[in-house]
């Protein structure tokens, strides 16, 4: 009878200690390049910055008032236009990545399945590019002398002599090229899983093309479209890179700020500040996410 007790409770110590055998490393992990980093931010955000640029005390919540233009000499707009800008850039991104996606990924899933791979790899085949060289890249394509550029002159779409290097539209069509793929690919494993008998029915019930595709093919396609709108919307509304290259001056978005107080700004403590409201944006975005597509699917986007 002892040794029939005894058993169980080996055998619960062999568990737990298979469990921290399996999933120490990827705590561990966690703990050093997610969850330390995360404390540090949050604790130099309430710090103040030196004279020589040093993070040092008082504590104190003034570096979120200055991002939110409550500075010491009043109300500065700088910031708060910075950031509405970002999440404004961000959400145009994904809009366009979902427009142009949208029947990108009906178009592969109606392929024959030797075509699908190919058609996948050529949506992904950008991402095997730096993303510098990339963005070099457009910095010729937009120029005033630039293909893109002379094509949309011919076309009466813009002036001739004008181009969208550097400025917000040469930053949006990079990024919305750059982010294609983060939305594709969702999308068409969405669209793979569609039920086409809701949309024959309601078809036959007399309802147009429209209707259809509001009430019997975009419900089923939401998880998918919910995910592509966060993998784009995050990272677009942080991106530094290309509004560096691309915009100038004018475009600065939250990551170029973030790398301008780290940087030539030594203001840590704000530059802090800012990462900490760029990780706020994720778990907004998030929380919109879980609230379109279930909680159950937070971890397809983790």
């Amino acid at each position: 009878m002892t040794q029939l007790r005894a058993a169980p409770a080996r055998c619960g110590r062999r568990s737990g200690a298979a469990t921290l055998f399996t999933a120490g490393p990827g705590l561990l992990w966690l703990a050093v390049f997610f969850y330390l980093p995360l404390a540090l931010i949050l604790a130099v955000s309430v710090h103040s910055r030196g004279e020589l640029g040093e993070v040092t005390r008082p504590f104190t919540l003034e570096n979120y008032r200055r991002l939110l233009g409550f500075g010491l000499l009043g109300f500065d707009p700088l910031y708060p236009q910075i950031l509405l800008r970002s999440l404004a850039l961000g959400a145009a991104t994904a809009a366009l990545c979902a427009l142009a996606a949208l029947p990108l990924a009906f178009f592969i899933a109606g392929l024959p399945a030797s075509w699908k791979n190919v058609t996948l790899t050529l949506v992904v085949i950008p991402f095997w590019t730096n993303l510098l060289v990339r963005t070099y890249a457009w910095q010729i394509l937009l120029a005033p002398e630039g293909l893109v550029t002379r094509v949309a002159a011919a076309c009466g779409l813009m002036v001739p002599g004008e181009a969208l290097y550097p400025g917000l539209g040469a930053v949006l069509v990079a990024m919305v090229c750059d982010y294609l793929p983060f939305m594709v690919l969702p999308l068409y494993a969405s669209v793979e899983k569609l039920d086409w008998t809701l949309a024959e029915a309601a078809a036959d019930l007399g309802a147009g093309g429209l209707r259809v595709f509001r009430h019997a093919l975009l419900p089923q396609i939401k998880p998918g479209l919910a995910a592509g709108v966060v993998l784009v919307f995050l990272p677009a509304s942080g991106q530094f890179v290309i509004p560096d290259l691309l915009g100038g001056a004018r475009t600065m978005l939250l990551g170029n700020a973030v790398q301008q107080q780290f940087g030539p700004g030594l203001d840590w403590p704000f530059g802090s500040a800012i990462a900490a409201f760029g990780l706020a944006a994720v778990l907004v975005g998030l929380w919109v996410y879980a609230r379109l597509a279930g909680r159950e699917k937070i971890p397809e986007v983790l």
